[in-house]
């Protein structure tokens, strides 16, 4: 059985759909809603949805608060999305596939590191992306993975195993870092296979992403603070011992 957790924060228009995506898999599961503060969901109604609970924080706990309720689940796997992603019916499918051979965490848009560039504005670590970004034909493993995110409920521990390095971003770096660091857990990203979309992670990425509210928006006055807040997250993660896929950390500890 799988609990699935959708975040609302500034993009409730969003949640309705979301909601039929993942009712509409081909392997059952449980559905949570959190709910961070903020006055874009203030009017918005949760009644009458068709989920199983919805939990309503006065705060906003940004990126990590969906990881906190986790902890509350009791079924083998957990999944979570963030909300401008639409799955295809057959993603848990995928996934529970996948974990068969690869058990780990998994996700929809995947990231490895490349050689750190300090000239570049914004990101410092040249990275290449898998999954829907990409569309991977084979299950590939990468660095961190986002967007959705699947896992064994166990596994959502590792992100808790001591206070992350920020509470502000970066809950996709630290949730692989820490599994690996702790665990031995690898991160992978499903096949993402061009000619079947109802395998994908998410189907309308770039339509309901890339709008004034996204954190990521290089539009946005906020970028370049939201890049270093990363860039610094994934220093203290190389600092620490994280073990990447091209090792970039031997350059960066040595």
């Amino acid at each position: 059985m799988i609990t699935t957790i959708l975040n609302v924060y500034r993009r409730p228009q969003n949640l309705e759909e979301q909601i039929a995506a993942i009712r509409g898999q081909t392997v059952e599961s449980k559905i949570w809603v959190w709910v961070n503060h903020h006055e874009d969901n203030a009017d918005f109604s949760f009644d009458g949805l068709d989920v199983d609970r919805v939990v309503r924080s006065d705060h906003n706990f940004k990126y990590h608060g969906r990881f906190a309720l986790a902890l509350l689940c009791d079924t083998e796997f957990v999944a979570f999305f963030d909300d401008d992603t639409i799955p295809g019916k057959l993603w848990y499918k995928n996934c529970l596939s996948t974990m068969a051979t690869h058990s780990g965490i998994l996700g929809g848009a995947g990231v490895t590191l490349n050689t750190p560039v300090y000239d570049i504005p914004g990101y410092t670590w040249q990275h290449e992306r898998v999954g829907w970004p990409s569309q991977n034909e084979e299950i590939q493993q990468t660095d961190l993975v986002g967007h959705a995110w699947f896992m064994k409920r166990w596994h959502v521990n590792y992100l808790w195993r001591g206070i992350p390095f920020t509470l502000e971003n970066a809950e996709d770096i630290q949730l692989s870092y820490l599994a690996q660091r702790y665990g031995g857990i690898k991160t992978y990203c499903p096949p993402h296979p061009a000619d079947n979309k109802d395998m994908w992670s998410s189907l309308k990425a770039e339509e309901l992403g890339d709008d004034p509210v996204a954190s990521s928006n290089a539009r946005l006055p906020g970028f370049d603070y939201f890049c270093n807040l990363r860039n610094a997250c994934v220093k203290d993660a190389l600092d620490n011992g994280w073990r990447t896929v091209n090792n970039v950390g031997d350059s960066v500890r040595n």
